[in-house]
């Protein structure tokens, strides 16, 4: 092996110096960890990971999930020997207009699965690919059983999400889950034995997984931890490679630039490295850094015959298991291509005025019923927030047996939110997981980037106001709803809206809702309420066909001719609204109710329909459990806003009702006021 050894090193020296090349041209960049990883990805991608060259999104390939996004040089570089980046694309790193971003932006056709960054989501995310490729191989059979290769740093295993993925990958025994732990003791701003003193390996060993340490530039040892990790059949592998932060970097004297914090976050150049004698003592032309080795070629050209053999002889075990399995792989085309089966969403019966959590609960026990590649989580809370609607009619996920749909996540929010995004990414699966609103706090940040890769997960957030009652204000979101509905203005590179947030007003809504969630391409929320809420009144025959409507964000539940006020609000406090306009009537004052479960949805509507239900020169008022900003946009500045800007207090809900002003009879003397009737 030792000819291929040595050209496998040629090609690891390739990366680095064209990982290098990129961030010195960019004048910005992280090139000693892409130096320090190279080994590794070049082993990997030459000897292990199976794919279509022909077709990048060959659902059965195996997936490279890089966490530390910061080393995308590194990952970049790679996928260029393989074909899939031109010179001038590693030549605009981090340059307007390019498809190499500095730190890596899902791109499955060029080989890039995740949008990664922040630290630890990544590894999260691989996690859940890995446990959405066992849910279909469950039902589909192991002739498409693919590997998940996640790339972690340091940082990663800082990160507390590395406890949730430990925890979790190893109480189900992923064994199609192989990470790898590029172990230099470098990060940022320090060194990281001055922040961490802890056995890794143990760690990861307590928690079940198969632990393998290895020198990181050893060819050999590289690839016999990569042939045990394939072989191992009980439990994730976690392969701690130690290797050298910026390997093979010199000074201006020739001296070693390696192992050194400052080439963790700038050129080498500017970390006082010698850019020219680094390209040189790694074997390249200074002149010409963005050269392709005559190995790397040669290399990755054996390398692409061997997937090209390899994907023709999985297309043909396809096409057999297809002639065996024509239902199943109607099912399957089903399940890739997003299609939903018929649902009658008219005829899902409701009992009247409940919680819209105890409505989701009814709507997703049609769905365990109806949508087979549906996926429900929970942190811990199905039988609060009401997931266990879908539990009942399923089962949990459990080491070696994925036949159920549902995933119990345990207490860890963030871990739970990122899986999602993992299954989201895989494909196949709808991904939807519940919790608290005011655990949403938790989520945030993995939220933040389904929105930005446009990923279709649901999430279901539950008691979604002061009325959480008892528990106090530690319980009680206030602010949370002003924040999601922020993602509602932030468009993302499709130019879209990219989160559908939905905040349904009674039980029909709910029902309505949860079809335009499971319809959606980006992100959805749902928020819920704990407490019961009276049904709305019909206009017409039907509440549920009027309740459609919530599809265009907003709709007039509630009307009279000539209006004199125009009343909105979304959630719980439409009910409240109802209760005050019958109060003004009785002091013949007109008022309109409009639900506004989305104003999103509402302003991506025609400017003749938004002016229809929201008409000009009408008096506004707004009523909101939350930061009276929320409203803002619909009811303006001349409107009056009923909303709550301080944290709640420990009481059963009914009493803050009544403290904060949350009823018919506040709603009343506020719009007298307003109109100037008081």
């Amino acid at each position: 092996m030792s000819t291929t050894n040595s050209k496998l090193t040629r090609v690891a020296d390739n990366i680095r110096i064209l990982s290098a090349a990129m961030v010195e041209k960019a004048k910005s960049g992280h090139p000693g960890g892409a130096m320090g990883g190279a080994d590794f990805i070049t082993v990997l991608f030459t000897e292990f990971l199976r794919y279509d060259p022909d077709n990048m999104a060959y659902p059965y390939r195996d997936r490279f999930f890089l966490d530390p996004g910061h080393m995308s040089p590194m990952l970049y570089a790679t996928l260029s020997l393989a074909g899939h980046y031109s010179t001038e694309d590693l030549q605009s790193l981090r340059q307007w207009g390019s498809v190499t971003p500095g730190h890596p932006e899902v791109d499955v056709m060029r080989g890039v699965e995740n949008t990664s960054g922040p630290l630890g989501q990544g590894h999260a995310m691989a996690l859940g690919a890995a446990i959405a490729e066992r849910f279909m191989a469950a039902r589909f059979g192991e002739w498409m059983a693919h590997k998940t290769y996640a790339y972690i740093s340091d940082g990663a295993v800082e990160e507390e999400i590395s406890q949730g993925v430990g925890r979790i990958a190893g109480h189900l025994g992923l064994s199609n889950f192989v990470m790898y732990y590029d172990s230099n003791n470098i990060q940022l701003s320090t060194k990281v034995d001055e922040v961490m003193t802890e056995n890794v390996a143990m760690k990861y060993e307590a928690w079940g997984w198969n632990v393998l340490s290895i020198d990181g530039h050893n060819i050999n040892e590289i690839r016999e931890a990569l042939v045990a990790a394939e072989s191992e059949t009980e439990r994730p592998t976690l392969i701690i490679g130690h290797t050298v932060m910026g390997k093979g970097a010199k000074g201006p004297a020739g001296e070693s630039f390696e192992n050194k914090v400052s080439t963790h976050g700038q050129p080498l150049t500017a970390a006082g490295a010698d850019f020219a004698a680094t390209v040189k003592n790694l074997g390249g032309d200074a002149e010409n850094p963005f050269a392709v080795f005559a190995e790397s070629r040669e290399v990755f050209a054996e390398r692409r015959e061997a997937l090209k053999e390899w994907a023709a002889k999985q297309a043909a075990v396809e096409k057999s298991w297809r002639a065996e399995h024509k239902e199943l792989a109607r099912k399957l085309d089903d399940f890739l291509s997003g299609k939903l089966p018929e649902i009658d969403y008219k005829s899902i019966e409701m009992k009247a005025d409940v919680a819209t959590r105890a409505a989701s609960a009814t709507v997703l026990g049609v769905f365990a019923e109806k949508i087979d590649n549906m996926i429900v989580a929970s942190a811990d809370l199905s039988n609060s927030d009401k997931t266990d609607g879908y539990l009942k009619k399923t089962k949990a996920f459990t080491k070696g047996d994925f036949s159920g749909k549902f995933f119990q996540a345990g207490v860890s929010e963030l871990t739970m939110a990122c899986v999602a995004n993992g299954m989201a990414l895989h494909g196949g699966v709808i991904p939807v997981c519940g919790t608290f609103f005011v655990f949403s706090d938790y989520m945030k940040p993995a939220v933040r980037l389904s929105a930005l890769m446009r990923l279709h997960v649901v999430y279901v957030w539950t008691h979604d106001s002061f009325r959480v009652g008892e528990d106090g204000p530690t319980h009680q979101p206030v602010e949370h709803e002003a924040q999601i509905r922020l993602m509602e203005h932030l468009r993302n590179h499709h130019d879209e809206r990219s989160m559908l947030v939905l905040r349904p007003a009674d039980g029909d809504e709910t029902v309505m809702a949860w079809k335009l969630a499971v319809e959606e391409h980006r992100p959805v929320a749902l928020v819920l309420s704990r407490q019961n809420i009276k049904n709305l009144p019909a206009l017409a025959a039907s509440r549920r066909e009027e309740a459609a409507q919530l599809a265009k964000g907003a709709y007039i539940v509630a009307d009279t001719a000539k209006p004199d006020v125009v009343m909105v609000a979304s959630g719980s406090e439409v009910a409240t609204l109802v209760e005050g306009a019958g109060l003004l009537a009785q002091e013949g004052i007109k008022a309109r109710i409009v639900s506004v479960p989305s104003e999103g949805l509402f302003r991506d509507q025609p400017q003749s329909y938004q002016e229809s239900v929201l008409p000009a020169g009408i008096a506004r008022y707004g009523m909101t459990s939350g930061l009276p900003v929320t409203l803002q946009g619909l009811v303006g500045e001349k409107g009056f806003i009923h909303g709550h800007d301080m944290f709640g207090f420990s009481a059963p809900y009914t009493v803050l009702d009544k403290e904060f002003g949350y009823n018919g009879e506040t709603v009343s003397a506020e719009v007298k006021k307003l109109l100037g009737r008081a």
